[in-house]
């Protein structure tokens, strides 16, 4: 059997060792050698309870002045019989390095076992206490933290100045730094295991008071450190002066004596005014761009977000001046009664977690209370813009106490948490209990919301780039890059009837066409017909130029500014964008002998607000501006670009957005081309050039579709459609992929 008990009858064991294994000691054992034919004999002074490994495998451990770790099937049969204090013998065992020897303080290498490797376990069950023994509470003496000595175990009392919340270490246990100080001013940094979370001390706040019993003491660099040892045991009590004096312990059997409640008391009162307890600003209302702080809450909501970090959605009653960024997760994986996340839309944050923070934020329950250490707030918003997004992260590690600690109900700011949570306002509570699932599922849309399509399924990229054009697909990936990073560059004018593509003309440009027609003088015989009113004036500049404008009339009547359409010679592309702001439209013209016409195609044959409207010179052919009078003589003219430009003759172009995403899902990447006028981003793309706020809207969208500077695993998803197209060029065909019908969801900026 590999795991065998044995007895000691007249200083010999019942049944005997074989006889080929040798005992080796602890002295003697080096990683590289061969223990196949090998024990080691020693005193189990503390066993973990049994775990189970990623794979399933089952997991234990026991503890002497070596760790040994145990496998499979013989760490199921140990956890049934093995206890502290027996002498265990392990037989063909293997030697590894200890990744926790600097941390435990015991040897550089572990014993690890299992019935694959041939490993056998003996256990000297060690005798039961009779029943007629009798347990009398010891007497502990507490020492104060100036008269620690190293080498010593001691039993102390200690107020926290510093703690980190428990966390996974580099091998399997949970770990706990905590600095403490008492009233001689000393102070002792304990650095505590152990393989049950619930077993390391239940500290929520700088101030708690601790009591350790069984703590090692050791000098390092000339300070003196505190180690778990064998029989380690913890009590924390509130700080606050004047609570009530209540253990918290997840141990079920424990002494605690009268006076030592005045020991508490007396290291309440000295802390009060000797210790700086206050800490930042925990209330979400006084939160602020690149600040620090803890904050107290409740979890309504938790999701995955990608392999190394977790969202929390938490609240705490009060709601943040900034507008947050909301993280895009599936509806399927955002875990949370969704009645009450809509509900609580408005004053509800995204916290995202990573790495060693995310295997606690996997197992908190929704509607725990939680205090979130060290949250670090970070400015998220596009350059320049008025009202700065914030962006709630918890970092990796555990630097300056960064950590996730679960408060019990009745925890005193809990109990004044939940009591300001129900009076918190909640937004459209009347009107939720007749929405539809439907209506729900849209509340928390992906990163995007496809329109059309529904029957289709996702697609890997691996399979499309395997597939023959022309296709149409549905995809999950994430957007590694895109292209141009800068992106006004983005904006295109387009002609769908020749499909050619042009850039933007520059402002530059517009100037030097106006420039050279101005020398163009206005003929006065084209002035004032019947379906428009001329007016000219001089200029007060030097160069006293002539500007004339013509009104378009409505049966024979002049139309309020903001219905009016007018036509201009001679000015400047300043005195036509002041003319825009007022009146509806307003097309540049110059006079010929016969007629008014539009200026060179390359300027814009027509401005409306502070968009110019531009021709395509290869399929426009542009006729007289008499032509126009068709357009005012119906009854209620709306002077629509597309209108204009049918009746003189001009082929429009379209602004359009051109952008090359490269996108990827574990299984291969490609390279997907965004054409769109309105659509993906939900922005005119013939708006973007002169509007600040959309541009800085469109730089936040594709902050968040591909958030610079993170990695790849941390990228979000993105859902949507690509169709697959043949263009041949030449002798040689080549596919290529544009995403479709697929909408940037309305809450991801």
């Amino acid at each position: 059997m590999p795991v065998q008990l044995l007895k000691i009858i007249k200083g010999k064991s019942e049944p005997p060792l074989p006889s080929h294994l040798q005992r080796e000691d602890l002295k003697h054992l080096h990683a590289g050698l061969d223990y196949t034919n090998k024990y080691f004999q020693g005193v189990v002074i503390l066993s973990y309870p049994q775990t189970k490994l990623g794979d399933g495998t089952d997991f234990s451990r026991l503890i002497d002045s070596i760790n040994i770790l145990i496998y499979g099937k013989m760490a199921d049969d140990c956890a049934k019989v093995i206890r502290n204090g027996d002498t265990c013998i392990v037989a063909g065992f293997k030697l590894a390095k200890s990744p926790t020897a600097r941390e435990d303080g015991r040897h550089g290498c572990h014993l690890e076992v299992s019935e694959e490797a041939g490993s056998a376990i003996y256990i000297y069950a060690q005798p039961s206490t009779t029943a007629s023994e009798t347990s009398v509470a010891p007497k502990y003496v507490y020492t104060p933290l100036n008269h620690l000595k190293d080498g010593t175990i001691v039993n102390l009392y200690g107020v926290v100045k510093f703690f980190k919340t428990p966390y996974v270490s580099k091998g399997t246990d949970y770990c706990s730094v905590v600095t403490l100080v008492d009233q001689s001013n000393a102070k002792l940094t304990c650095t505590l295991f152990n393989g049950n979370l619930d077993s390391l001390p239940k500290i929520y706040k700088i101030g708690d008071i601790v009591r350790f019993h069984r703590i090692k003491i050791r000098e390092y660099n000339g300070q003196m450190q505190g180690i778990t040892s064998a029989g380690f045991a913890s009590l924390t009590f509130d700080g606050t002066v004047g609570t009530p004096v209540v253990p918290r312990t997840s141990s079920k059997a424990y002494t605690f004596m009268d006076e030592e409640e005045k020991t508490i008391e007396e290291l309440r009162i000295w802390a009060a005014s000797n210790l700086s307890i206050s800490g930042p600003a925990a209330k979400l209302s006084g939160v602020r761009p690149m600040l620090f702080f803890d904050l107290t809450c409740q979890l309504v909501g938790k999701a995955k977000v990608d392999g190394s970090s977790f969202l929390l959605k938490v609240w705490d009653g009060t709601k943040c001046p900034y507008p947050t960024w909301r993280i895009p997760v599936e509806a399927r994986d955002l875990e949370g009664e969704k009645i009450l996340l809509h509900r609580l839309r408005n004053l509800t944050v995204d916290i995202l977690v990573y790495d060693n923070h995310v295997h606690l934020a996997k197992s908190l329950e929704i509607g725990s209370f939680l205090r979130i250490y060290s949250i670090h707030t970070k400015q998220a918003s596009a350059e320049n813009e008025d009202v700065p997004h914030v962006e709630f992260h918890l970092h990796g590690g555990t630097c300056y106490g960064r950590g996730i600690g679960v408060l019990p109900e009745n925890h005193p700011d809990v109990k004044e948490l939940k009591t300001f949570l129900e009076s918190a306002e909640l937004a459209d509570s009347q009107s939720m209990d007749s929405m539809s699932s439907l209506e729900l599922d849209s509340t928390y849309n992906s990163i995007a919301v496809l329109t059309d399509h529904q029957d289709l399924s996702n697609t890997e990229l691996k399979t499309i780039r395997n597939s023959r054009a022309p296709q149409q697909y549905r995809i999950r990936a994430k957007l590694r890059t895109f292209k141009p990073q800068k992106l006004y560059q983005s904006v295109k004018l387009h002609c769908s009837k020749c499909n050619s593509l042009q850039e933007v003309p520059n402002g530059d440009a517009f100037d030097l066409i106006l420039q050279e027609c101005a020398v163009i003088p206005s003929n006065p015989e084209l002035h004032s017909t019947s379906w428009y009113e001329s007016v000219t004036w001089t200029t007060q500049d030097q160069k006293q130029r002539k500007i004339t404008i013509h009104f378009v009339k409505h049966d024979e009547m002049l139309l309020y500014p903001e219905d009016t359409l007018l036509m201009i010679e001679g000015g400047t592309s300043k005195e036509i964008w002041k003319l825009t702001r007022r009146f509806k439209c307003v097309i540049p013209v110059r006079s010929t002998k016969n007629d008014l016409e539009l200026l060179d195609l390359s300027a814009p044959f027509l401005l409306q607000g502070k968009v110019k409207y531009y021709g395509c010179k290869q399929c426009s052919t542009p006729k007289p501006i008499k032509h126009l009078s068709s357009l005012a003589a119906e009854p209620r003219p709306s002077w629509e670009p597309t209108e204009i430009a049918q009746v003189l003759g001009i082929e429009p172009l379209q602004y359009v957005f051109i952008m090359k995403f490269t996108l990827v899902d574990g299984t291969g990447a490609l390279n997907a081309y965004l054409f769109d006028y309105e659509k993906f981003f939900q922005i005119p793309a013939s708006e973007i050039l002169s509007n600040n706020f959309l541009q800085q809207k469109m730089q936040m969208t594709m902050n968040t579709l591909c958030p610079p500077g993170r990695k790849l695993d941390d990228l979000p998803w993105l859902e949507c459609f690509i169709k697959s197209y043949n263009i041949t060029d030449g002798n040689k065909q080549q596919v290529y992929y544009q995403i479709f019908d697929t909408t940037v969801a309305e809450d991801v900026v």
